[in-house]
């Protein structure tokens, strides 16, 4: 009986336990500058910020200045720098407008401490620094790829609906970012769960009646 109990009742959990999903940081190739992920709004930076709202301290750049900000390598574009060379904070924000399950950008001469944050609702879901993406190649290198990577964050069911970039040194660097909006998955409801227990506790009392009569 406790046996059956288990086999009836794991499937229940499995759905109860897989309505949320861990952030997944993924590298692309190296010399990928741009997103491969389907169904992205990009945000090139060429025509201005081009998110709903961006605040904070940061300036739309091209080529380099020494020691104020380095142009992405393998790009040769404008693109996003934070802070602004004279910050009066260490970061930006970027206002989506929607709901996104997905955002990547090439982040540029990475730095163990260039910050990327998401937040949903004002509320922090999830922050990374250079180093915990890239480990020991978090160390500025301006002409290699292995400091200058496109890189994806994959929310899965969970979602965000602001960006912040900080820097707590030197410039934090960025092109190509790209967002995808987050399409809603109907999840198994309480009332579907208590549903699916009730079925489950039919077809036990069912199997042991089958038992008891043979």
């Amino acid at each position: 009986m406790k046996n059956l109990m288990r086999s009836l009742l794991l499937p229940l959990l499995f759905i109860a336990g897989s309505a949320s999903a861990v952030p997944i940081v993924s590298l692309s190739a190296a010399g990928q500058t741009t997103t491969s992920v389907a169904d992205t709004t990009t945000i090139d930076f060429n025509s201005g910020c081009g998110y709903v709202a961006c605040s904070g301290d940061f300036i739309l750049a091209t080529g380099s200045q020494s020691g104020l900000y380095a142009q992405p390598f393998g790009t040769n574009t404008q693109y996003l720098s934070v802070p602004h060379p004279s910050a009066s904070t260490l970061s930006a924000d970027f206002t989506l407008g929607t709901v996104a399950n997905y955002f990547g950008l090439f982040w540029g001469s990475i730095d163990s401490y260039n910050f990327v944050s998401f937040y949903l609702n004002n509320t922090l879901v999830a922050s990374f620094s250079g180093s915990a993406i890239v480990g020991q190649f978090a160390d500025g290198n301006q002409l290699s790829y292995s400091s200058n990577r496109y890189i994806n964050f994959d929310f899965v069911s969970e979602s965000f609906d602001r960006v912040r970039l900080t820097s707590h040194g030197f410039a934090f660097e960025s092109d190509n970012h790209a967002f995808r909006k987050l399409v809603a998955v109907t999840e198994p409801s309480a009332a579907l769960l208590l549903l699916l227990g009730l079925i489950s506790l039919t077809l036990m009392r069912r199997q042991l009646k089958t038992v008891e009569l043979k």
